[in-house]
């Protein structure tokens, strides 16, 4: 009797406690491993954090973060009693709801998705109170960017939807997420981007949210990104592109010491403003297909042009390292120089000294093309053969980031070219050219190609008599005052520090009486510079015809532990010293000085207006075509 009233008795506790662990088991135990979404009545929305604020070099906030809405679907779930009023609220059309639907199907018909995107607050304070009527769509906040300066939208880029294919590539990213797209933005997106938060409700048989899942016990917090400041200086910039208003191509402007990039231009650009909203995708549009002005395309990055006669410091320091020269080295110039037994071999040269010496430092500031093609010649020659003469040639150009991606930290760029004795090789199977098929190198045109950023950064390399540092945007990151070091170290050039001062004598000569940058100079303010003009082709009608030339111009300044270091194209822009010396000099004089001392200077090139010039002539050449 005994016996089995206590076996009964452990056996109910038995029960009991098996009841027990298996509630504790349920309820807590397995609570914490299981996700939420597994169970059918909790469905989950995501919060999205704050992204990033861009500042630049000095404090000033560039983007900042506006509030916005987008309306979300869940096709499964969709009720509509009245279709037009919904639409009417969202501003569509019936069409465009249909498209949309389809649009959100095909992704899911059980997963949210982005139905309209960018809702602003009057319009979402409107529609909100509606809601409830329109059950399977619901509201998710997002953070838009706002621009305080309307300036620098190439270097900033903006954010837009992924795509498809990048949700397939990346999977952390989810349909209607924003990402960075071109610029810092881009470049910089795990820094900016923050983490994602989430709540979950429940929701019951009619699929209407009743509230939170577990008083939101397994809800996450969503993390801000992080604030970066850039090397950009905003003042600068703004006024370069004033400076570039009505005119095309790019102005890079670096600190030699550093290699921060103080000012980035492209002409012609874009508010950054135009890629927010529900305009965007319109606006982008107009952008993309506007096939005369291109303003999506950054000249200051992209733009491949031949450097014409800024090139030539380069040559006359390799020639100079090279030992075929020495800055005392005297050649005479008679209007050109005749490289050939064919008559029309002749380079024509502008530099006036009419046979009079010229040595390397006259040679720079007067341009003159026969004594680098001299030089150059020189340095080919030098050894057994044409081939290995161009190979070392090269390779020295090359020393100074030309030829090659910079690896600055945006997302763009052209390599520009630096042919090498394999590239001509391809050009003359027979392998029989020489210094002098080659001798347009000289004068930095012929197959040379080097867009602003690489000629900025030679400049600084010049500057620093013998290395630069990769050119970059980033300054610091908000917690975080590394810079990857490949943005510290020097990257040396291979020419000796001694050959650089007659160079650059030179180069500051070009400001001087005589010099072909004497009308930029700045009073008090000793600078170095070199002008070049190269020669503009375009093709009208299948014809090859010749426009005004481009004007280039490189400078830095001060001569002696310089702050500035600059590249200038300008196209259709004449002659170097016509327009691209006098931007030039403007630049750094309003960065070094903080204002203008020549307000006339300043002036002309504010109102000087190179789209109509280039316009008129382009249409007078088709319109004389027609006629023939």
């Amino acid at each position: 009797m005994f016996s089995r009233k206590y076996t009964l008795w452990f056996f109910t506790l038995g029960v009991g406690f098996v009841f027990l662990w298996r509630l504790f088991y349920l309820q807590i135990w397995s609570d914490t491993r299981l996700n939420p979404l597994d169970n059918a009545a909790v469905t989950a929305r995501t919060i999205y954090p704050n992204r990033g604020l861009i500042y630049d070099r000095n404090g000033k906030l560039l983007i900042s973060n506006q509030k916005s809405y987008d309306v979300m679907v869940i096709p499964r779930e969709v009720e509509l009693k009245d279709t037009l009023e919904f639409c009417e609220y969202l501003s569509i059309d019936k069409e465009q709801f249909v498209k949309m639907m389809e649009k959100a199907r095909h992704y899911s018909r059980f997963l949210p998705s982005v139905f309209v995107s960018q809702l602003s607050e009057k319009d979402y304070v409107l529609i909100k109170e509606k809601m409830y009527k329109y059950r399977g769509f619901f509201f998710v906040k997002r953070n838009l960017r706002s621009y305080p300066y309307s300036s620098a939208a190439n270097v900033l880029g903006y954010i837009s939807q992924v795509t498809p294919a990048m949700i397939e590539k990346t999977p952390r990213y989810e349909m209607g997420d924003l990402v960075g797209f071109q610029g810092v933005e881009k470049q910089y997106e795990n820094v900016l981007k923050g983490h994602k938060g989430v709540r979950y409700f429940t929701r019951n048989r009619y699929n209407v949210i009743t509230g939170r899942y577990k008083n939101g016990v397994y809800d996450t917090l969503p993390e801000a990104g992080n604030d970066i400041r850039l090397t950009l200086d905003i003042n600068l910039q703004m006024y370069v592109e004033k400076l570039m208003k009505n005119k095309k191509g790019g102005v890079v402007a670096i600190e030699p010491s550093t290699g921060e990039i103080l000012a980035l231009v492209t002409s012609p650009s874009y508010p950054p403003s135009l890629m927010v909203g529900r305009e965007r995708s319109k606006n982008f549009n107009r952008l993309y297909y506007d096939s005369i002005n291109k303003p999506l395309l950054d000249r200051a990055l992209q733009a491949q042009y031949s450097p014409g006669s800024t090139f030539k410091p380069l040559v006359g320091l390799i020639a100079l390292q090279e030992g075929v020269i020495t800055p005392e080295t005297i050649t005479h110039c008679y209007g050109g120089y005749r490289y050939g037994k064919r008559e029309q071999a002749f380079m024509g040269c502008h530099c006036g000294t009419h046979g009079s010496p010229v040595n390397l430092v006259k040679a720079i500031y007067k341009s003159c093309n026969t004594y680098f093609s001299k030089a150059y010649r020189k340095s080919i020659e030098k050894y057994p053969s044409p081939a290995l003469g161009m190979e070392k040639w090269s390779q020295r150009v090359k020393k100074f980031g030309l030829g090659n991606y910079l690896g600055y930290d945006l997302p763009i760029g052209q390599k520009g070219n630096i042919p090498d004795s394999a590239y001509y090789n391809r050009y003359y199977p027979m392998k029989n050219w020489h210094a002098v098929t080659t001798i347009s190198n000289a004068i930095g045109q012929g197959e040379i190609l080097a867009t602003p950023i690489q000629l900025a950064n030679m400049t600084a390399a010049i500057a620093n008599r013998g290395y630069y540092i990769i050119p970059h945007v980033l300054k610091s990151v908000e917690g975080d005052s590394m810079i990857a070091e490949k943005y510290l170290k020097h990257r040396d050039t291979g020419i000796d520090r001694q050959y650089f001062e007659p160079v650059i004598e030179g180069m500051a000569h070009v400001f001087k009486e005589g010099g072909t940058g004497y009308y930029s100079r700045i009073e008090g303010l000793e600078l170095c510079g070199k002008t070049g003009t190269v020669e503009n082709f375009i093709r009208v009608n299948g014809e090859k015809v010749q426009l005004k030339d481009h004007s280039i111009f490189i400078a830095f300044a001060p001569r002696e532990n310089p702050k500035i270091a600059m590249a200038v194209f300008i196209e259709n822009g004449g002659f170097g010293s016509n327009v691209a010396a006098p931007i030039a000099s403007l630049t750094i004089e309003k960065y070094l000085k903080g204002e203008i001392g020549n307000p006339y200077r300043e002036e002309r090139i504010l109102t000087l207006d190179l789209y109509e010039m280039e316009y008129n002539k382009i249409r007078e050449l088709i319109e004389k075509e027609s006629d023939e």
